[in-house]
């Protein structure tokens, strides 16, 4: 399998593994309320990353430390919280649809914060899926008046968080084994997910009834493939191709989100099908501008 052939698999693994991500919060938050979900997540994740590559810790230059902080409060801490509360109040798929702004941030912030250049045509791809986006959440506002879009800003503002570690991981961690970064990430989130899960109250209200196993699991299955893994496989990204490709992936979450909110009950247009078409040839204009 050649690079471009990686590039797309790994793009389309991500694609539906967190587009699946929002439907998974929705349910967990049925029993759980967001920030002992959000605590649960990240130790979960942390558990099953240490057993698997605490030995790649040893790769990690102590120059580099400082940057495996950086990604790991902004990319993956901070989101995981400001999702949960999003995802509260607006449909799952609306969120899913929210993270597409992430490109454009990493976009923007690339060029301004990091010093990349760009292309012209990634510029009309970045459009072209913000046009779709917009579509998409406008006339998700309309057919669901009685959703909190206020909660949408939770949403946006971690996507500010994703575009920095993206680039982060682009300028400063690309010699860096992918899994090692993650490991090292989820070491240094471990003690704060622990101490805010703790305060949050959850040792205290946990009964274990069938609702929170049912949390629970949905939790689990967050951590192992939402959080772990696919953290790997965006690291990994990241690095074999450029920081605005690999944020592309938030441009075909929404189809994958839409797909199970409609599962689920919830509301879709063919207007929304057909913003779905532009965000994807937008992926496409992004990818051809090498």
């Amino acid at each position: 399998m050649n690079l471009q052939q990686r590039k797309w698999l790994f793009l389309v693994l991500l694609s539906l593994v967190w587009g699946s991500s929002y439907i998974l919060i929705k349910k967990a938050l049925l029993g759980f309320e967001p920030i002992p979900l959000g605590a649960l997540r990240i130790t979960f994740s942390a558990v099953l990353l240490l057993m698997i590559g605490f030995s790649s810790l040893k790769k990690i230059k102590k120059n580099q430390w400082k940057y495996i902080f950086y990604t790991a409060f902004l990319g993956t801490f901070f989101p995981v919280f400001l999702f949960s509360f999003a995802v509260q109040e607006i449909d799952s798929a609306i969120a899913s649809m929210l993270n597409s702004f992430t490109p454009f941030n990493t976009f923007i912030l690339g060029i301004v914060v990091f010093g990349f250049g760009f292309k012209k045509k990634q510029f009309i791809g970045i459009l072209l899926g913000l046009i779709g986006t917009s579509i998409l959440i406008l006339k998700g506002a309309d057919m669901n008046p009685n959703q909190n879009y206020w909660f949408s800003l939770f949403a946006i503002l971690a996507t500010f968080g994703y575009a920095m570690n993206v680039n982060i991981v682009k300028k400063h961690l690309a010699d860096l084994d992918a899994l090692a970064i993650i490991t090292g990430n989820f070491l240094m989130m471990l003690p704060p997910a622990i101490v805010v899960l703790y305060f949050s109250g959850f040792f205290s209200t946990f009964t274990g009834d069938e609702m929170q196993m049912d949390s629970l699991l949905y939790v689990v299955i967050l951590a192992i493939f939402g959080t772990g893994i696919a953290k790997v496989l965006y690291t990994k990204l990241v690095q074999i191709s450029t920081p605005v490709f690999a944020s592309s992936v938030t441009y075909l979450m929404p189809l994958v989100g839409i797909f199970w909110g409609f599962l689920d009950g919830e509301k879709l247009s063919i207007l929304q099908l057909f913003a779905g078409f532009i965000i994807m040839f937008g992926v496409y204009l992004v990818n051809k501008a090498k």
